[in-house]
């Protein structure tokens, strides 16, 4: 099978089940990003020593495939693989688990540190970009409302795991001060 197949040439796409939608579709916006996103995970894990966060963070990109599946399917009836709430709860978990290491928060820190904190807070960034396509697309189609829910805990997910690699590493998260 070959990489290429010129369908995409005119600006088109398919989505899965076969409808033909613009390249810029709403759609794709979404799950262009997370594939952004799921991208910026790779780098990420190539840059951190941790095994579980590791292991975490791949189980993070397969359930990201999962639903961009579902964000390319307006027929979402065909998918035999779904979120549900028990991934946001594991995820709730995970971030509970990190920021029970952490010190409370009274500021807004900078983004940065370390390069594997810098890389979560990358991360988290477009994570956010993907929930802003998400809305407008939940404006325009009914989308189940675990998806929203999944992606908004995954940003913070990623900025908890930024202060967690800087803790690990001794780096200190910069408060941000106006003055």
């Amino acid at each position: 099978m070959k990489i290429y197949t010129g369908f995409g040439d005119t600006g088109q796409t398919a989505l899965y089940g076969g409808q033909k939608v613009a390249k810029n579709h709403i759609r794709l916006q979404v799950y262009g990003t997370l594939d952004e996103m799921n991208s910026s995970i790779g780098l990420l894990r190539s840059k951190q020593t941790d095994r579980k966060i590791d292991a975490y963070l791949q189980s993070v990109q397969e359930l990201i495939f999962i639903v961009s599946s579902e964000i390319a399917s307006p027929d979402i009836k065909k998918l035999e693989t779904k979120i549900s709430d028990r991934e946001v709860k594991l995820l709730e978990k995970e971030i509970d688990l990190l920021s029970a290491h952490l010190p409370p928060l009274k500021k807004f820190i900078l983004p940065g540190g370390t390069e594997a904190a810098s890389l979560a807070h990358v991360t988290r960034t477009i994570c956010r970009r993907s929930e802003r396509y998400l809305a407008e697309l939940m404006q325009k189609e009914e989308i189940r409302s675990v998806i929203p829910v999944y992606i908004n805990r995954l940003g913070d997910f990623f900025f908890v795991l930024a202060r967690y690699l800087n803790m690990t590493h001794r780096v200190k998260d910069v408060q941000w001060s106006v003055e």
